[in-house]
């Protein structure tokens, strides 16, 4: 079988062909054409069980909406309970409109403007994460020309010893969050506020995070720092959101964050802040994406021409890093990993052939898969990128070259339902289901 090790979890087969939802992946194809995001929402919802399980009761969980901004995807998460966090006007408008309170949204991100501000502060938003002095003084200046009082809680770049994971991100200069030795500094600047109201501490630290110890220290690094502010504000806070971070496996090697060890570790955690008065009030919040939906989403797209050029295979498919950059490796890859991937209707053949998987785009970017193991191809056949429901169409750069964008499919108790149609060049939106039907697109 050639599902790759860090899908296999997740995904199964019948009779050589991968299943989703039930369904056979030949069937969405030659329903929606290719490229297609194919979401499984058993997926979706045995990961959020397991992360719910995995956290206390004390916490609660806002998922990351620039995972993936699908308002059928931020349905599922409402109707779990979930709030959302937001890094954006547009995102609090998706938020909105898929149907999330404002009172459930919290916004965070570098460069929020005063128009995005003025906006969100007038409808009512629950908390605004601050990132510097000069965004304070705009909040401020915002609510007082308002006439409201806005919750914010100050988002902090920690020390050395608070980052990491695959992208580190906090313990060094950063754009991102007040860094953690001018937060007392940042705390009296809201005190003597009237328009503000000082709700807690958002910890920025890393993301793609698989080493249960390593959330743990992190944890415990916001616990530090919550408690320095608790004392500085001089009474209990009521928010200590510890950011997101949870990966999943992408390459070889890698394997999921153990969440046993992680809820013993976390109720532990716990047990030790029971009589601490500053924690008397406190709300925990985790803010994870990646995790919630990566695993669910698989970018399916058809080979549509095979070539050799000096004694290199080429297998050359109908979308590329126009939909899925992070597989080609230009969204943050120093060095080029492949995305676990194979051939979707070839799933019980051997891997055989060495062959380099790219795109349509005039660049030699568009590399999907460089020297990957897969069985032998074939023209019409399906390739399938694993671990593409985060960070893959919504973080590409779906203009280049003006190839339609491609639609995104959710499959649950083996039905599939259309969730973002096919966009741009109309001409070409049923070509290659009709070219798979045998049918002329002219």
């Amino acid at each position: 079988m050639s599902i790759p090790e860090q899908a296999v979890r997740y995904w199964r087969s019948e009779r050589g062909e991968l299943m989703v939802g039930g369904l056979p992946i030949s069937r969405i194809a030659a329903c929606y054409g290719t490229p297609v995001f194919v979401y499984d929402r058993a997926v979706i919802d045995t990961k959020f069980a397991a992360l719910r399980h995995a956290l206390p009761t004390s916490f609660s969980i806002s998922y990351s909406v620039k995972a993936n901004p699908n308002p059928t995807i931020l349905r599922l998460f409402l109707e779990s309970g979930c709030g959302l966090e937001i890094a954006s006007a547009g995102e609090f408008q998706i938020s909105r409109s898929a149907g999330c309170p404002p009172a459930n949204i919290v916004f965070a991100g570098p460069g929020k403007t005063e128009v995005e501000l003025e906006y969100v502060i007038s409808e009512g938003i629950g908390e605004i994460h601050a990132e510097s002095e000069l965004e304070i003084e705009r909040i401020s200046a915002i609510s007082n020309k308002l006439g409201v009082r806005t919750k914010i809680a100050a988002r902090v770049n920690p020390g050395e010893e608070g980052q990491g994971g695959a992208m580190l991100m906090g313990g060094k200069s950063a754009p991102f969050g007040v860094d953690e030795e001018d937060l007392p500094k940042i705390l009296r600047q809201i005190a003597n506020d009237p328009s503000l109201e000082f709700s807690g501490i958002h910890l920025f630290v890393g993301t793609q995070i698989l080493d249960w110890q390593l959330l743990l220290s992190q944890y415990e690094k916001g616990l530090q720092i919550f408690r320095s502010a608790a004392a500085i504000a001089g009474h209990p806070l009521r928010t200590l959101d510890l950011g997101g971070g949870l990966g999943i496996p992408y390459f070889p090697g890698e394997s999921e964050i153990d969440l046993a060890r992680l809820r013993a570790g976390l109720r532990n955690l716990m047990s030790r802040l029971e009589n601490e008065a500053w924690f008397a009030q406190a709300k925990f919040m985790v803010e994870p994406g990646r995790f919630l939906i990566g695993e669910a989403g698989l970018y399916v797209a058809r080979i549509n021409d095979i070539k050799v050029s000096r004694g290199k295979k080429y297998l050359i498919l109908d979308g590329g890093m126009n939909h899925h950059l992070a597989a080609s490796g230009n969204l943050g890859q120093i060095v080029k990993r492949n995305f676990p991937m194979t051939i979707l209707n070839k799933i019980d053949l051997p891997a055989s052939e060495t062959v380099d998987v790219v795109g349509p785009l005039c660049t030699p970017l568009d590399t999907l898969g460089r020297s990957v193991q897969l069985p032998p191809a074939q023209v019409g056949d399906l390739i399938g990128i694993f671990q593409s429901g985060a960070y893959a169409r919504t973080a590409s750069p779906l203009g280049f070259l003006s190839h339609p964008s491609p639609p995104e499919v959710l499959v649950e108790n083996k039905e599939h339902h259309l969730i973002r149609g096919r966009a741009g060049a109309k001409d070409c939106v049923r070509d290659t289901a009709q070219v798979a039907a045998g049918q002329s697109v002219y």
